[in-house]
């Protein structure tokens, strides 16, 4: 394959349009185990995408791929602060890609924790080890707050169960609306036990592909390439109750998804729309009940337009250019201060943090992934609810 070829083949998509069947085959595990990366705001490297072409081609096997990416790493003679996550997405990528291309499976809880220790191996010294205490994750679609996760002590307990009555149901009879219902049910409780320390969303989605292929559904393996992060945060809102808030676990996102995933429908999949308080999709105003509790927490300024409960367009005009085009380039994912100033094209970081992040964050419209760790090794920052109505006013 010449160079011209290799930079058009890079994003797999070509292969599943005009290669061969094995060729297309292999190009969708590829694109499915490098979109996974996308739930821990990870992105593979250009040398993982060029050892996968070659895979794909059928040049190497997908050992050798493992091989020659353990060591790139170890050889590397010079490593920058993105090269900890570029690492820990080429292998899992590279060790999902392995884990898809079998057909072997055997729907257990070992062979849960088998899954998260294959793709994790060599990556997390804990890799296929239950956690051993109790979690909580500050979630951005909930505002900070977290969904209960399954006790340290009951996981095993738990994971045996929820397998166990899967194992036990029966579709027959069942109507397309009620299969995907029950899938869309056994997939919230498998996840809600989030046995491990990192990495539960990756091994859910290879576990769930698996073992719908194993009971013969058909999977379409790229929306996941597509939409990993959209996966996560609508198990986040199906997990997710807060009576206090008059907010109950939701399940319809998550229902889109399957549908999408199982029977080819196009249902829009847009993460802003999980967010909680995000209700006027088309002009992008606040709601009343996210405008009252969000000027608890905001300063007077921000209270104060907020409670009034005008749509973000009167602010618009205020902002400076520099805070526009880091909410535009924000968007809807999550993004680190060096992604950021790549698609701003500054260079300067302390005039960035300065003129535009700084004053971003204190305006509301931009918050820490990780708050109460500012200097977290995975620090990304991602849009408020504010944010995010001005985000569709920039764009308008």
């Amino acid at each position: 394959m010449n160079d011209k070829n290799k930079q058009l083949y890079l994003d797999f998509e070509a292969y599943e349009r005009v290669a061969e069947p094995h060729k297309r085959e292999r190009a969708s595990v590829w694109r499915t185990a490098i979109g996974l990366q996308d739930v821990d705001g990870l992105k593979v490297s250009d040398y993982l995408k060029e050892t996968a072409v070659r895979h794909i081609e059928g040049d190497i096997t997908i050992d050798d791929v493992r091989e020659q990416l353990r060591s790139y790493y170890v050889n590397k003679s010079t490593h920058d602060e993105c090269d900890v996550e570029k690492e820990e997405a080429d292998r899992v990528a590279a060790n999902i890609a392995k884990l898809l291309s079998e057909k072997s499976f055997s729907f257990t809880a070992l062979e849960f924790l088998n899954i998260h220790r294959h793709l994790f191996e060599g990556v997390f010294k804990h890799a296929g080890e239950v956690r051993p205490y109790d979690i909580s994750k500050k979630e951005w679609i909930l505002q900070g707050d977290s969904v209960v996760y399954g006790r340290a002590a009951d996981i095993m307990m738990a994971l045996r169960y929820d397998i166990q009555q899967e194992k036990d149901f029966s579709y027959k009879g069942l109507s397309t609306d009620e299969i995907i219902s029950h899938i869309v049910d056994f997939v919230t409780l498998l996840w809600q036990n989030h046995p491990f320390r990192e990495g539960n969303t990756r091994t859910t989605a290879v576990f769930v592909i698996k073992y719908l292929r194993s009971i013969g559904f058909k999977v379409d393996n790229d929306l996941f390439a597509d939409n990993s992060w959209y996966f996560r945060n609508a198990l986040v809102r199906a997990n997710y109750r807060n009576p206090s808030k008059g907010i109950e676990p939701d399940k319809t996102f998550l229902v889109k998804f399957f549908r999408n995933l199982m029977l080819g429908e196009q249902n829009v999949l847009k993460n802003r729309y999980m967010l909680i308080g995000y209700s006027d999709i088309n002009n992008g105003s606040i709601d009343t009940h996210t405008s009252t509790h969000t000027s608890t927490h905001t300063s007077t300024h921000t209270s104060t337009h907020t409670s009034t409960h005008t749509s973000s367009s009167g602010q618009l005009g205020v902002l400076s250019e520099n805070i526009k085009r880091l909410i535009l380039a924000i968007g809807s994912e999550e993004k680190s201060v060096k992604e950021m100033m790549e698609i701003v094209g500054l260079k300067n970081r302390s005039n960035f943090l300065e003129h535009s992040l700084t004053p971003a964050i204190q305006e509301g419209l931009v918050k820490m992934k990780y708050p109460n760790s500012p200097r977290h090794p995975r620090q990304k920052y991602l849009l408020t609810v504010k944010g995010f109505a001005m985000y569709d006013e920039c764009k308008s």
